[in-house]
């Protein structure tokens, strides 16, 4: 038994399970947000309902990463930094270089680094954490498990673009996809609840969030996926704008006297989507609440939500040929019971028949169409924690080797 951490560095926050391995028993998990910021705020869950909370000022990531191990310490957690056995640090991008979750060492990071434009709101939040890390255990198995590794098995004409080829030669310009470590570990518990191997079914992966891909999962592997050459293209999202086409952003800029590319990326990464486009909220349950009370442009946002979610649907069964499940995770697609209705109702064409009865139900794996369906439609809890931490200790199992 041993105990690895995994670890989700934002630009001002950090977020941690620990567990006890190979049981992947949680025996602690929190999250330490407003780092660098007045009023940061610390909360930590473990034993038995106990619960950990604190308001005060952590100037940077090392001081909340110093924090955090002291606070299991203190907590009595651990009784001390030499029961940490592992650390798994979820990266965003990791380009070409990376098919796979590696052990870190001075070249992985340097070609984090030399990547980090390609998720330039999360690659360089994530290097943060593992050099923290780093710094004060120093001596245990540090990996790093990408979100677009699991996309590297996609067929090259799904995820080359139709511009010059020599933009993919010489810049590395290609669809990358993100999501991948959440649609790899809801993919293997798909295959638990179908009773069918993996290597067998074609599945479609809806991760329904504040970031939001689809991705079509053919005999195991990604075989296309909704997001692009960074996590703002595909669905529209909290408050990213998904696809748009190139020559409206130009003719917005141009009419709008926006002189900087920089500008305008921070408005399709940041205010459009749901919050553009309703005005009221960039969480889904708000737009919601807001649509029922009459508001229009709430209502036009949560339609146009969904119609993105079929569309890729719809799009991914033509590709693959057919489909065997469709699952329904993360925030918004394992909480929204009305969404999943929705979008189930708009695919009846394929002979789906929503259980109304098990759509209704709450944290828990299940099949949500009737017996009769053609096509098994599933919710899943994500656990993108728990990937991290069966990747930390098979390659830290291989390095023994």
């Amino acid at each position: 038994m041993e105990k690895v951490l995994a670890i989700n560095s934002g630009s001002s926050s950090l977020k941690f399970k620990l567990f006890v391995m190979p049981a992947e028993e949680v025996i602690a998990a929190g999250k330490i947000e407003r780092i660098g910021i007045k009023d940061s705020r610390v909360e930590i869950k473990y034993g038995l309902g106990q619960k950990y909370e604190k308001v005060e000022d952590i100037k940077d990531h090392k001081v909340a990463v110093d924090l955090l191990m002291k606070l299991l310490i203190k907590l009595e957690i651990i009784r001390d930094y030499m029961e940490i056995n592992g650390v798994g640090h979820r990266v965003v991008a990791g380009g070409e270089y990376f098919k796979h979750s590696e052990i870190v060492d001075d070249e992985v990071i340097r070609k984090i680094e030399e990547i980090q434009d390609l998720a330039p709101l999360h690659n360089p939040a994530n290097l943060i954490g593992i050099k923290a890390f780093k710094e004060i255990l120093p001596y245990v198995c540090s990996v790093v498990v990408f979100d677009t590794a699991f996309h590297q098995t996609m067929p090259e004409e799904n995820y080359i673009y139709s511009v010059p080829y020599e933009w993919y030669e010489k810049l590395g310009i290609r669809r990358y996809g993100a999501h991948g470590t959440s649609h790899r570990y809801v993919a293997n518990e798909a295959q638990k609840l179908l009773n069918q191997p993996l290597k067998d079914l074609k599945l479609i992966s809806c991760h329904l969030g504040a970031g939001a891909s689809i991705c079509a999962i053919k005999n195991g592997k990604s075989f296309n996926t909704s997001m692009g050459f960074t996590p703002l293209a595909g669905l529209t999202m909290a408050t990213r704008s998904g696809d748009v086409d190139a020559s409206a952003i130009a003719y917005a800029m141009d009419h709008l006297g926006i002189s900087s590319i920089d500008e305008m990326l921070e408005i399709l990464n940041k205010q459009s989507g749901l919050l553009g486009i309703s005005g009221v909220s960039s969480d889904m349950r708000d737009v919601s609440q807001a649509a029922r009370a009459g508001n229009h442009r709430a209502a036009l946002a949560g339609q146009i939500f969904e119609r993105t979610v079929v569309d890729y649907i719809g799009q991914y069964i033509a590709e693959m040929g057919g489909v065997d499940g469709i699952i329904f995770t993360a925030g918004i697609g394992e909480n929204s019971v009305s969404l999943r209705a929705h979008i189930v109702e708009k695919l009846a064409y394929l002979g789906i028949e929503l259980d109304a009865g098990e759509n209704s139900k709450r944290g828990i794996n299940n099949i949500i169409s009737t017996p009769n369906s053609n096509v098994t439609v599933m919710r899943i809890m994500t656990d993108e924690e728990v990937m991290i931490a069966r990747d930390v200790v098979a390659l830290e199992a291989s390095q023994a080797d």
